[in-house]
């Protein structure tokens, strides 16, 4: 090694020599990655950190089920029958405190309370309540597990958005699919360890964008970012051969390619490098397991149907969530859905129930679709979002048409990988305003993810610009509670 750095100190820097040291130039995993003509004997599957999980995990995959814009906890999973009580009235002074909201109503002079939209029903065996807009996840209560202590610090779309997903509402931090694709690795050989998919109500009401850093890897090497499927055109774009160029001729070109990077890997150790190495092998091999990912030829029509009527339609949530469970049962690691539509400023009494008739069956589809294939047991199944929405009608404090933010409590759901199913966790005040008992702050949600796939949320560590950085930052507490 002494010779080799004595040869390269001209022209190799320090950045990139540590970078050639971490990576392991001429390893195992480099093999693992190319072609034929390089690796004889290729594992199966792309390998993780060493000596990674921490310990035996729950959840072997994990699916997010993400609803942006913030639906509203006390209308779909947090009955309160004072606002009902009280309708029409302020909110107390000693309720709201100094709550911070967001500039559309930090002023208000009026809080005039604003029921849930429509009643609440009692289902399965453990007599969880859900809004009666929600019955096909109702239908599942004993499967699911209703955390309604949620709290976080963000009260404007993207920052709440970026803390959940990266631990900081300042973008540039890896989002938490990337660090299970970093720690973990994935089963699948053909596929990308994390996916994400995106889609928005029919109508179009949420202004809010999808940005790329929701699936980003930060500072974390690019081959551990999320691979979007586009809703329009091709799922994954140049996939196809260009005309004229057979599978074979491919196959020979990317031989060639993977040899010349390796060589430049073997010179600088770029991370970077090996993430090019990576993807175009990903990419080969996704020319054949894509067409059969999306070929829904040999689905039973009745599995369809409990997808609802959008499932054909590319785009649609529905037709993500289908494809997000063919996704898991093939081993991928991590699968991010995001769906838009649910900022109901001054639409709640129409859109709100058309956003839960909507995504109500196809997240209720998937967590049984799972459960039948023997899958459920070992996959993590989340329902979140950045924020709920104020008990307060936002508008005309005589005729209130919406809800704003509200970030202070509010509701999210998981099913599987070790959750415990029929349960409830957490408790706000009779006006689903204060959390009163078992607060889960965004932090502690992000470490028992990570728990439940066998990760200590302490011990997943990067280092970057001098110091260690982790998903859920300096912060976070797994919640023993809701561990089966």
């Amino acid at each position: 090694m002494l010779s080799e750095l004595l040869t390269n100190h001209q022209r190799v820097t320090r950045r990139q020599l540590f970078g050639s040291a971490a990576q392991g130039i001429g390893g195992a995993a480099l093999a693992s990655l190319l072609g034929s003509r390089f690796a004889s004997a290729a594992p199966a599957g792309q390998p993780g950190l060493p000596n990674l999980p921490h310990f035996a995990p729950k959840a072997k995959r994990v699916v997010c089920l993400w609803q942006g814009g913030g639906p509203s906890h006390l209308d779909l999973f947090d009955p309160k029958p004072m606002l009902a009580k009280m309708k029409g009235q302020d909110i107390p002074d000693s309720v709201r405190g100094t709550t911070r909201l967001s500039t559309m109503s930090a002023s208000y002079k009026k809080w005039p309370i604003t029921p849930a939209i429509k009643p609440f029903k009692r289902y399965g065996k453990s007599g969880t309540e859900f809004s009666e807009m929600l019955p096909n996840l109702g239908a599942l209560a004993d499967e699911i597990c209703v955390v309604r202590s949620m709290t976080t610090e963000a009260v404007n779309h993207a920052p709440g958005v970026t803390f959940f997903m990266t631990g900081a509402q300042v973008p540039g931090r890896p989002s938490m699919g990337a660090w299970l694709a970093y720690g973990l690795g994935c089963e699948a050989d053909d596929l990308p360890a994390f996916v994400a998919m995106t889609s928005s109500d029919k109508g179009k009401t949420c202004g809010q964008l999808f940005y790329d850093y929701y699936w980003g890897s930060g500072f974390l090497p690019s081959r551990y970012q999320g691979v979007r499927f586009r809703n329009t055109g091709d799922p994954v774009p140049y996939l196809q051969n260009p005309p004229g160029m057979s599978r074979e001729q491919r196959r020979v070109l990317l031989d060639d390619l993977q040899a010349m990077n390796a060589a430049h890997l073997n010179d600088y150790g770029d991370p970077e490098i090996d993430t090019r190495i990576a993807q175009y092998e990903m990419a080969f091999k996704m020319q054949a397991s894509v067409p059969d990912l999306l070929d829904f030829s040999k689905e039973p029509k009745a599995v369809l149907e409990r997808y609802g009527p959008d499932v054909l339609t590319k785009g649609t949530f529905a037709n993500n969530c289908l494809i997000a469970r063919r996704l898991l049962e093939r081993g991928v690691r991590f699968v991010q859905l995001m769906h838009s539509g649910w900022d109901q400023h001054g639409n709640l009494f129409t859109q709100l129930e058309a956003q839960c008739r909507d995504t109500d069956a196809p997240a209720a589809a998937l967590v049984q679709d799972l459960k039948e294939r023997g899958l459920l047991d070992d996959t993590l199944v989340f329902w979140g979002c950045e924020f709920g929405r104020t008990p307060f009608g936002q508008g005309d404090p005589a005729n209130p048409k919406g809800r704003d933010h509200f970030g202070r409590a509010y509701s999210m759901w998981l099913a599987g990988g070790g959750v415990k199913g029929g349960t409830t966790f957490g408790e706000t005040d009779d006006f689903a305003w204060n959390i009163v008992r078992d607060p889960v702050h965004v932090h502690d949600m992000q470490a028992t993810i990570l728990h439940l796939c066998g990760l200590n949320h302490e011990a997943l560590t990067f280092r970057y610009q001098g110091r260690q950085f982790r998903l859920t930052d300096v912060h976070g507490q797994v919640v023993k509670g809701i561990l089966a």
